[in-house]
């Protein structure tokens, strides 16, 4: 990371620059000869106090002391991705829960309190498309009353790594002390390609409906719940894919829901026994299939950071990552199922 300016280390952001993208360096350590460097670059999200607060792409807050700062300059953002379908993030985030909707739903602003019995932190959680409202604080103490009247954690779903993503509020529930969880990776990929395959879809049964083979497959339905139910099946143009096991039973599974140029794919999964054979590839050409011919152009879908196999899977299929998001669990919410 180069700092230098006429041969020295220059800081070169102000109070003025929050909100912008910058590159810091500060040193860490008993002191100067005897600390270390540390390098951070992300959104300035405030400089209150002198202590500056940087949200990392991942959604990672630090808090540097401004007298810890050796360098310090805004940065451009980050270059115009060369591939996959132009979107905002705001679209793809109202697209999303759309495709993934929760059985109940309370407006506070432009925020969307979302809850399903519990069902996924998807259809469980904020979506905080802009201003509430009200001040943040009380804003905060809405939500949190209103999923503790359901039994439920307050969760907010706080997307990253963009510039019109919600950076500063990651930053105001960090020093709030919510804490972050679930890392996930928004991708998207022009939808024709998905089905431009030699594969033989036949073999894949689609349905509005799941049936009982292909709960018994998904593996975070268990017994599953109405609220469950009513999550999966709800939607704009849902489908089901299904691989049939030649000896019974089923070999994999998808499902993908509609949204005019949209098409989002979500609980692929394919049975332990049965993988490595192009099953995963296979249910996305057939429900690529299914979404070319109601008129969609695009595709999308979400993916744990951490799930390596996954994502190696997506990225031969010409996914990119259009964006991050995580979860920001409320300071006195008890533990819940994903």
């Amino acid at each position: 990371m180069e700092f230098l300016a006429g041969g020295r280390a220059e800081v070169r952001i102000t109070h003025a620059d929050v909100g912008k993208r910058v590159s810091v360096r500060r040193l860490t350590g008993a002191g100067a000869g005897a600390g270390a460097f540390t390098d951070a670059v992300g959104v300035l999200t405030s400089w209150d106090d002198g202590v500056l607060s940087i949200t990392r792409r991942s959604g990672e807050c630090v808090r540097i002391d401004e007298s810890s700062l050796v360098a310090g300059k805004v940065v451009p953002a980050a270059p115009a991705r060369r591939r996959g379908p132009a979107a905002s993030v705001r679209e793809l985030q109202e697209v999303a829960a759309r495709g993934w909707p929760a059985v109940e739903t309370e407006r506070l602003g432009e925020w969307t309190l979302r809850a399903s019995g519990g069902f996924t932190r998807r259809a469980n959680s904020v979506v905080p498309l802009g201003d509430p409202g009200v001040p943040l604080d009380e804003a905060l103490a809405r939500v949190t009353r209103w999923y503790a009247d359901r039994g439920l954690p307050a969760l907010f779903t706080v997307a990253t790594g963009r510039a019109d993503a919600d950076e500063h509020l990651a930053a105001e529930l960090a020093t709030r002390g919510w804490r972050d969880e679930a890392h996930t990776s928004v991708r998207t990929a022009a939808l024709a390609p998905l089905a431009d395959t030699a594969a033989d879809t036949s073999r894949v049964l689609l349905s509005r409906q799941p049936d009982a083979d292909w709960l018994g497959l998904y593996n975070r339905a268990g017994t599953p719940t109405a609220d469950a139910l009513a999550v999966l099946t709800g939607g704009p143009s849902v489908w089901f894919a299904r691989v049939p096991a030649p000896d019974g039973g089923t070999e994999a599974i998808g499902r993908l829901a509609v949204d005019g140029r949209w098409a989002g794919f979500a609980a692929v999964e394919t049975a332990p026994a049965r993988r490595r054979r192009g099953l995963a590839k296979l249910v996305m050409a057939a429900l690529a299939e299914r979404a070319l011919a109601e008129g969609a152009s695009a595709a999308y879908l979400q993916v744990e950071a951490d799930n390596a196999g996954a994502l190696a899977l997506y990225d031969g299929l010409g996914f990119t990552e259009h964006h991050g998001y995580h979860y920001r669990r409320g300071p006195a919410a008890g533990a819940t199922g994903v």
